[in-house]
Formats: C-alpha cells, structure tokens, sequence
C-alpha cells in the first residue's frame, strides 16, 4: 500500500472556508480556512482515519470511483492523494528494539569500520520497502 486516492467532498463552510468529508470514511471530517489549508487538513484526517482503522484491525474500505458520487449544492469533489509510508514516517517516532543474528565474520567487520547497526537497518529496510 504505497499511494492511495479517495474522493473527497469539500463543502463552502457558512463562515468562510470549507469543511471536508469522505464518502468512504464517515468519520472523517475536517475543515480549513482556505483551499490550501483545507487540502493539507484532509490528507492528515485521512491519515489518521486510515492508521487508526490498521491499529484497531478495522478494514480499510476501497475508495469510490469519483465519477459515481454526486456532490451536493456548494460542494465539489476533490481527489486527496495519500502516501501511508510518508506519513508514518511523520508521525511515528517510537522505535521499536529488534533481537537479530548476523555471522561473527560480519559483526567483527562491520564493528571495525565503527557502522551504525540500526541505521544501517533502518536504510535497508526503507530502500526495501520503496522497491
């Protein structure tokens, strides 16, 4: 699950701005002061909506085809992209302590040259999961 797009429905707020919901994720909700803002306020309520529904083993629904919803009147449509890896990467710090072996030959190596164990993880597994 690299990038995901879900139609969004962003709503002229009475007070100026607008306010955002998803067909998909009744949940979800959000508002900004201008289009901009309203935008970046959606993909972060659709982060949390979509991390939360992971955590708690909930499915992630498939988004709408776009061309099937109707908006309603002062409201349009608009697709929000999401990328799930860039936004855990931005908002889960917590490490996580790993147990793993590696050949005595290649620790003895690795700790001579003075390697960082867990960066060098880290960048592995990132390049990995990128692929």
């Amino acid at each position: 699950m690299k990038r995901l797009f879900y139609p969004a429905l962003f709503h002229k707020a009475e007070e100026g701005g607008f306010w955002v919901s998803f067909p998909d994720l009744p949940e979800c909700l959000t508002q900004g002061d201008d289009m901009e803002q309203a935008y970046e306020m959606a993909v972060d309520a659709l982060g949390l909506a979509l991390t939360c529904r992971e955590a708690e083993q909930h499915p992630i629904p498939s988004a709408s085809d776009p061309t099937q919803i109707t908006s309603e009147q002062d409201a349009f449509l608009v697709v929000i992209e999401f990328d799930m890896l860039a936004y855990k990467k931005r908002t889960s710090s917590r490490a996580v302590k790993k147990t793993l072996s590696i050949p005595e030959w290649l620790n003895e190596a690795a700790m001579a040259m003075d390697l960082n164990f867990s960066q060098i993880l880290q960048e592995a597994l990132i390049s990995k999961i990128q692929a």
